[in-house]
């Protein structure tokens, strides 16, 4: 029996009116929004299809390093 590792996805949101707004944490430049906080979720999860896997180029990403 083969399990697949789940990868947990950061994410910084928040609510404009009616929609609900926000950006994966490791690609901060790609907004995206959905009518409820669910419907987000699932356009993060599409995005971060699309960024990780190579559909747009030229992607930018957050990253971290340790000082000296």
């Amino acid at each position: 029996m083969h399990f697949r590792k789940v990868k947990a996805l950061r994410y910084v949101y928040w609510q404009d009116g009616q929609f609900w707004l926000g950006h994966l944490e490791e690609f901060p430049d790609y907004v995206t929004q959905g009518e409820s906080l669910e419907d987000l979720q699932d356009h993060l999860r599409d995005l971060h299809t699309d960024l990780s896997g190579g559909q747009i180029p030229g992607v930018r990403r957050l990253a971290e390093m340790e000082a000296a």
